[in-house]
């Protein structure tokens, strides 16, 4: 399984970025995604998440500004970020909980490469 991230880049102070992350492989089932980020000289933090029966909830600090989604059948999970900061500057890393077959053992998680998005004040 492998993860592919895309949709960061440079953008001002209050603009927005969609971003994507898109699964190939032999997946059975997609359970719980997530975005996290990490910014330079900080922790890895988790951003947003959605459980596999599709509840969201994004960290207090996004709140209002991020939204995750998902499309099952596209093996894909987004990020939507609108009214973006330079606090929001960050390498953003999504993650998939996947089964492989019905009956096996699992889930696994699996990561993107990272995208960096970078907000200019």
């Amino acid at each position: 399984v492998q993860l592919q991230a895309s949709g960061g880049g440079l953008v001002q102070s209050g603009g927005s970025q969609r971003l994507s992350c898109a699964a190939s492989g032999n997946i059975f089932s997609i359970h719980a995604v997530g975005w996290h980020r990490q910014a330079p000289g900080r922790q890895r933090e988790l951003v947003a998440s959605m459980s596999s029966y599709g509840s969201a909830d994004v960290v207090d600090s996004v709140k209002d500004r991020f939204t995750i989604s998902r499309d099952i059948a596209k093996n894909t999970v987004y990020l939507e970020t609108n009214g973006l900061k330079p606090e929001d500057t960050a390498v953003y890393y999504c993650y998939l909980d996947v089964t492989l077959t019905p009956f096996g053992r699992g889930p696994f998680r699996y990561w993107g490469q990272g995208t960096q998005v970078t907000v200019s004040s």
